[in-house]
């Protein structure tokens, strides 16, 4: 065997550059745009039917989501109005229940010596259905009276 040849690695001609008016360097560098081609009548036409059903479309889509967002907002509205219904219930019944034990007090302290026995009999009479409401207290109406 004998030592390994070598071709010349320099080409005889140049690949990359071509003889065609086409790809002169003149005609790349031009400075004239060349303007898109119009479109014609039947493109423009489907293309602006098709912009019209995409329109529509995102308008129902809207519609839909718009209403879903106002359910979703009377909803919440609703039970906020329930929850702040609630708690003003509770403060109701609680202030009630304030004025009964303020009243059932004055009841049970107020002095009766010097009252006449009609008046005495009917603040006797009193401070027994504060003593029933407190040692039973009111479950539901009372109907034994």
């Amino acid at each position: 065997m004998g030592p390994t040849v070598l071709l010349n690695e320099t080409p005889l001609h140049d690949l990359t550059a071509s003889d065609s008016p086409l790809d002169s360097p003149m005609n790349q560098d031009s400075l004239i745009q060349k303007d898109p081609r119009p479109i014609g009548r039947k493109a423009t036409k489907a293309k602006r039917e098709n912009n019209s059903t995409n329109d529509t479309a995102k308008f129902l889509e809207q519609i839909a989501l718009n209403g879903t967002m106002r359910i979703e907002r009377d909803m919440k509205r609703d039970a906020d109005e329930k929850a702040m219904d609630e708690e003003y219930a509770r403060g109701r019944d609680y202030i009630r229940k304030q004025d009964m034990e303020k009243k059932d007090w004055e009841t049970m302290a107020m002095d009766t010596s010097h009252l006449s026995p009609e008046t005495k009999s009917f603040w006797k009479l009193e401070r027994r259905d504060v003593m029933r409401r407190r040692i039973f207290p009111d479950d539901g109406p009372n109907n034994t009276d």
